[in-house]
């Protein structure tokens, strides 16, 4: 199995829903939701991509870095990498539905740890879809992150607790799933928190707190003070709001006000190894990955996904090669041109 096999097959099995384009820009799926476009116009699915692609790197080969460090310690746990997979759902509404959500998370995680990282799991309109993160996790010594949508209180409380049941590692909530249609009309309906409210969540579980979607540096203020372990700089991948600005666009400000007080994970745009390094070098600790690892699921399965994330981990320890650092904390800003 090899990439273009993976691709090749991801591509018929997603076919109306996703083209698995050379360059996966969002400029040919733009608007195209359901399916895997951006919202409306595409732009802020389009800006994902393009704010990091505007970011160049000192090449640096002068030095005694021969041999890079990729681990990474997060939420107490050491891993080779520092690329984790992001919450994937939506198999029959975005994908086409040639694999089921049990099958698609359980080859997600699996596929994950197989490699040396992790994945998160998701949420969605229908029960099962949480539910079968939380199973995945539990077949795989709890080695994951399940994530909830913004639904009422006492619906988060409930899935906090079979969270901590699962044996999960954290919990998170994706606050960038406030405007999602889908679940309003599933009859779950989503929407904003506040400071409080959020204060409040964090208190009711031990396990360290993850929230997934925050775009300005205010926010990420706010996260630290409510008690959350980690954030994630996400749009949602464009497709909750038309025209944010890319994930690449807005990080180094964000870590400017948080960096060592709250780990920071960056979602938008990677695609390669390389990618992983520019956004390292603009603050992030960590990277997720979406598309990636879908193309590996419905490529490839377990193996598909392993293939995918140790492929990326070769071309970011290439990159910090080339660029000359030595392991995952001396990579900064420095390197980029």
């Amino acid at each position: 199995m090899n990439e273009l096999k993976i691709k090749a097959a991801a591509r018929e099995k997603m076919k109306g829903y996703c083209r698995v384009c050379p360059r996966c820009d969002g400029k040919a799926c733009a608007g195209e939701v359901p399916g895997m476009g951006g919202l409306m116009t595409g732009t802020s699915f389009i800006n994902n991509v393009e704010s990091l692609a505007m970011y160049n790197l000192n090449m640096r080969t002068i030095h005694q870095a021969a041999d890079p460090d990729l681990s990474v310690q997060a939420f107490g746990r050491m891993f080779k990498m520092p690329v984790f997979v992001a919450p994937l759902t939506g198999v029959s509404l975005n994908m086409g539905g040639a694999l089921d959500e049990a099958e698609m998370v359980k080859n997600l995680v699996n596929g994950a740890l197989a490699a040396g990282s992790f994945s998160f799991t998701g949420d969605g309109p229908a029960e099962e879809i949480y539910t079968a993160g939380l199973e995945a996790l539990k077949n795989a010594a709890g080695m994951g992150i399940p994530v909830i949508k913004p639904r009422h209180t006492e619906s988060i409380a409930l899935r906090l607790k079979q969270a901590e049941e699962a044996g999960a590692f954290a919990v998170g909530i994706d606050i960038d799933g406030a405007g999602l249609a889908a679940m309003a009309r599933s009859g779950n309906p989503v929407g904003p928190k506040t400071f409080y409210q959020l204060r409040e969540l964090v208190q009711m579980t031990e396990l360290p707190f993850v929230l997934k979607g925050i775009m300005t540096a205010q926010e990420a203020e706010m996260a630290v003070e409510i008690g959350a372990a980690a954030i994630v700089v996400s749009n949602h991948g464009g497709r909750t709001l038309d025209y944010t600005p890319g994930v690449a666009e807005v990080l180094p400000e964000i870590v400017e006000r948080v960096k060592g007080e709250i780990f920071v994970l960056a979602d938008g745009g990677v695609r390669t190894g390389v990618d992983v390094l520019k956004m390292l070098a603009l603050g992030a600790d960590a990277v997720l990955i979406g598309r990636p690892a879908l193309w590996g699921v419905f490529g490839g399965g377990v193996e598909g996904v392993r293939l995918t994330l140790e492929k990326m981990a070769a071309q970011l320890k290439h990159a910090m090669l080339m660029t000359g650092c030595a392991n995952v904390k001396a990579i900064d800003y420095s390197i980029i041109y």
